[in-house]
């Protein structure tokens, strides 16, 4: 085990337990857990880059419910299934019985009984919920309309990367609040001792109940979690930028008005001459250069954004690793 991740100069050293979970959402997790699948994250990683085997999952297979479409979700757990050795099954919400009528529960526990494990990428995060708890193998949210915890575990991956730690940095994330990926930053940022600042226009807050967990989680690491409506106060001596897009998938009809709520919280050179002078940008992708960051930042020399990609890929194969094997 690598024991260079830690919150408090401590190595994580123990191998943590991980039989019998989901991955739903990164408020399941401890802190040790999280640690360990970031240590997992990187061993993956290398042995990948060194073109050495690791048939971890031989035999195993994956069903993948897609009822949101993607390009790095779908891409990066069907490699890194045959990276690990198993197999996985696309199944777009239009070719099963469950765009026909069949309920969630019916469809948990018949793909139970063929398959050792279950991704789903949809709007709704009770659907993953109840797929969950029909289900009698793992299942991984790909992503919700709340939550998005495969991507900031990524991104966790990236920051540890390219700061050589996480307890003690400041991240920030400018934009929608109310956002599956600032509620998923909120969780895993304070879960590993980072504290977190989120701008956003008035009306579009994140969650209160998870902002309130997420505080809760800072408490027992020493971080803090701040919300505000000033993307200066915010962003001042950030070590890390994140930002995702304005209008969501599914949010289409409110383009127009949220172009006009989201002026002047648009990541660009002045906003982040603000942050630390060796800040990383981070973005899930994909992004609409020129509405919430510049072609100057996402193309520059801070941007981490497709080390980030890549890394969907590695934090992803680390969970499929210890929950499916």
């Amino acid at each position: 085990m690598l024991e260079a991740i830690n919150t408090d100069g401590k190595s994580i050293g123990s191998k943590q337990t991980f039989k019998g979970m989901n991955f739903l959402q990164l408020a399941d997790y401890s802190t040790d857990q999280i640690l360990y699948l970031l240590n997992e994250a990187v061993e993956l990683k290398k042995l990948q880059k060194q073109g050495k085997p690791h048939s971890f999952l031989s035999g195993k297979v994956l069903g993948m419910i897609f009822e949101k479409s993607s390009t790095r979700t779908r891409v990066s757990f069907e490699v890194g299934m045959l990276q690990l050795g198993g197999h996985a099954i696309f199944l777009s919400s239009k070719d099963i019985q469950l765009g026909r009528g069949e309920s969630i529960s019916d469809t948990a526990k018949v793909l139970s009984r063929y398959i050792d494990g279950i991704m789903i990428r949809t709007f709704s995060h009770e659907s993953v919920e109840e797929l969950a708890s029909h289900a009698t193998v793992p299942v991984i949210n790909g992503l919700t309309d709340l939550q998005h915890p495969t991507q900031v575990l990524a991104d966790l991956l990236t920051i540890l990367e390219h700061k050589g730690k996480l307890a003690g940095l400041k991240l920030c994330y400018i934009g929608d609040g109310n956002n599956n990926m600032a509620h998923s930053l909120m969780e895993g940022a304070a879960k590993v001792g980072m504290d977190i600042s989120i701008a956003s226009p008035s009306g579009y807050m994140p969650n209160e109940e998870i902002t309130k967990r997420a505080a809760q989680a800072g408490m027992e690491t020493g971080s803090t979690v701040t919300i505000t409506t000033d993307p200066y106060e915010a962003i001042k001596n950030a070590d890390v930028v994140v930002t995702d897009v304005w209008t969501s998938m599914g949010q289409e009809e409110e383009t127009a008005i949220r172009l006009k709520a989201f002026q002047g919280f648009q990541v660009n050179e002045e906003l982040c001459s603000h942050a630390n002078k060796d800040f990383i940008f981070l973005h899930c992708l994909p992004a609409h250069r020129g509405e919430e960051v510049t072609s100057e930042i996402i193309d520059g020399p801070h941007s981490v954004v497709f080390d980030e990609a890549e890394n969907r890929l590695h934090a992803q194969k680390a969970i499929l690793k210890l929950l499916l094997s």
